[in-house]
This record gives structure tokens, C-alpha cells and sequence, in this order.
């Protein structure tokens, strides 16, 4: 079992940035990849950046390349997304998952989540 808790949303003006992160526990956090997800009222949840569980390979969604990172801290036991330049498209719920059994950029291959922060980009 793994258990996430996401923290750092807010409101933020366009241009902006926000740095999320989401603190693990349970099983050894290096053993498993992490992802950001995001969900905008009336849309489905969406990919947002995945982190292998070394760290070394990062995948990031178009809509967000340049502008957000995905790091962690294994040490910490934490996952970071860093956002910078943001947009009012880029407000949602945003939630961190663990552990996908495949593809990292379906939300359905995930076996943890955790409860969602809200961003809020205001124009």
C-alpha cells in the first residue's frame, strides 16, 4: 500500500508559477513511478508529467513542456511538479498517483492517488 498526500495549490495570477508536491508513504517510494494528473471541471483527468522511480526518465505532456518539471526526492519520499508561466487553462484539481501497472499517461493503469490540490489561474 502507498499513501499520498498532495499540497502547494492555490491561486495565482497568469505568468505565475506554483510548485506542488506530494509526500509518499508506505511502500519503498524508489521501487515505483510517479505521475501528476489533472482534472478541470466538466473534463476527464488528464496526464500532466511522470517520473520513472530513479528519476531518470521524465515524461511530460505537450501542453505543458517548457513550462512544468517533475523531479523527486527519493531520500525525501516526495515528488515535486514544478509550474512556471501558467494559464488560466491550466487550472484543475491536481492530483499525484503511484505504482502504474503500464502506461504511464493513463490515469486507469494507477494504483494510488491522492486526495487532489486545486490551482487556480486567474487572467
Amino acid at each position: 500500500q502507498v499513501q499520498l498526500v498532495e499540497s502547494g495549490g492555490g491561486v495565482v495570477q497568469a505568468g505565475g508559477s506554483l510548485r506542488l508536491s506530494c509526500a509518499a508513504s508506505g511502500r519503498t517510494f524508489n521501487s515505483y513511478a510517479m505521475g501528476w494528473f489533472r482534472q478541470a471541471p466538466g473534463k476527464e483527468r488528464e496526464f500532466v508529467a511522470a517520473v520513472m522511480a530513479t528519476g531518470d526518465n521524465i515524461y511530460n505532456a505537450h501542453s505543458v513542456k517548457g513550462r512544468f518539471t517533475i523531479s523527486r526526492d527519493n531520500a525525501k519520499n516526495t515528488v515535486y511538479l514544478q509550474m512556471n508561466s501558467l494559464k488560466p487553462e491550466d487550472t484543475a484539481v491536481y492530483y499525484c498517483a503511484a505504482d502504474p501497472r503500464g502506461s504511464y499517461g493513463d490515469p486507469g493503469e494507477y494504483r494510488y492517488w491522492g486526495q487532489g490540490t486545486q490551482v487556480t489561474v486567474s487572467s
